[in-house]
């Protein structure tokens, strides 16, 4: 603790400070703490990335490149410099009281395993730990996340349940999505009714706890291989909400055919014509795609080829090329002006796949146990329990 600036020298010599509440106990101690991180990573020459603060970067002179990340006193350090990992964790070491775990295993309750044939991430033991605190450990296993006939409303006449609990359960499934892309649309679902649960949601929830059981090991393989390419693929589900017939965004994104982000949500206004609903979930997948360059260019990895963005409507691709047409697109103008202006400068190409192919459909609707099985398949989703990594 440093003496208060202004504070006399002669009287802080003989005086003590009376410490009222502790560095943890204050609302700005994440903050501060960061603060103070973030001047000492930039002091040995790492540099912030701007589109994720947590991300810091340091270039050696011989080529070789240290990443940190960073998460409240979670840290992983990675990259092709020996040495300056070496002398990255001495100098923390001066800075601040720290503990080298060695290779990465476990990380925020995410389970990390290397191999040859690339880096496999799962959260196996939280799905366990899960399982025994709902009481499902000996349930049937479900086929799905969710019935693909239900449709979730409010159910005002239904019994209501315990919201604490119900709240609860949902954050931990909310979590578990990180790594589970899967169970994605059936969470982004359940947890619409937070404020009032009633019977019928809690059983969807546990539905997806139940379709966890006969798959605690699913996990997400990153495969070796020489590709950088960006590439995303996008969907919405039209009007699909019985409350207030707004739409559900999806999209995936992948890099060297590895996916590594995705996302579905309930769209924020409602859209008139399913072009629409698709153009907005278009302009999202755009959003992704810029980040990502931009993380990629902090590492300093560069790619000439436009980045594609897949799509199943047509006539969103065509709005998305033809500014003509003002009648479909007066509702819609920003996100239109910003995807003609990527495709006008070759950052983006938006290629059609068909609805058969587009693998955001796992994120927009519930799917039967055929064409479930067929999505996850195809993006590389595999269990430690059946097969080998």
């Amino acid at each position: 603790m440093d003496v208060p600036p202004g504070y006399r020298e002669d009287i802080a010599a003989n005086t003590v400070c009376k410490l009222k509440k502790a560095l943890y106990g204050l609302k700005q101690s994440p903050r501060a703490w960061f603060g103070r991180f973030t001047k000492v990573m930039v002091g040995l020459g790492f540099k912030q990335s701007q589109v994720d603060h947590t991300l810091f970067v340091k270039h050696s002179e011989s080529g070789g490149v240290t990443v940190l990340l960073v998460y409240m006193n979670d840290i992983i350090v990675t990259g092709d410099d020996e040495e300056e990992q070496q002398m990255l964790s001495q100098h923390l070491a001066k800075e601040f009281e720290i503990k080298t775990l060695g290779k990465l295993k476990y990380f925020l309750a995410i389970e990390v395993a290397q191999s040859k044939k690339g880096i496999f991430i799962s959260q196996q033991k939280y799905i366990t730990d899960l399982l025994q605190e709902t009481g499902k450990t000996t349930c049937k296993p479900a086929c799905t996340p969710i019935d693909p006939n239900i449709k979730l409303g409010n159910a005002e006449e239904d019994v209501v349940v315990n919201k604490e609990m119900y709240q609860r359960l949902v954050g931990k499934l909310i979590y578990l999505s990180h790594t589970r892309p899967d169970v994605a649309f059936a969470v982004s679902l359940v947890s619409q009714f937070m404020h009032q649960p009633k019977e019928i949601h809690l059983q969807a929830a546990l539905r997806i706890v139940q379709y966890l059981k006969g798959t605690p090991g699913r996990g997400i393989l990153f495969e070796r291989n020489g590709s950088v390419g960006l590439e995303a693929y996008t969907d919405a589900d039209y009007a699909g909400s019985i409350m207030d017939r707004r739409s559900t965004t999806g999209y995936c994104t992948f890099l060297g055919g590895n996916r590594v982000t995705w996302k579905s949500k309930k769209q924020s206004v409602v859209s008139r014509s399913s072009a629409e609903a698709e153009f907005r979930a278009m302009a999202q997948g755009i959003f992704e795609l810029l980040w990502l360059k931009s993380i990629l260019e902090d590492l300093r990895i560069k790619s000439d080829k436009p980045m594609k963005l897949y799509c199943d409507n047509k006539s969103a691709i065509s709005i998305a090329h033809n500014p003509v047409q003002h009648d479909r697109t007066k509702y819609i103008e920003v996100d239109r002006h910003f995807i003609k202006e990527k495709l006008d400068s070759g950052l983006i190409c938006t290629p059609y796949v068909s609805s058969q192919g587009n693998l955001a459909d796992l994120l927009t609707k519930g799917l039967n146990d055929n064409n479930f099985e067929r999505i996850v398949f195809k993006i590389k989703f595999i269990n430690t329990g059946k097969d080998d990594i």
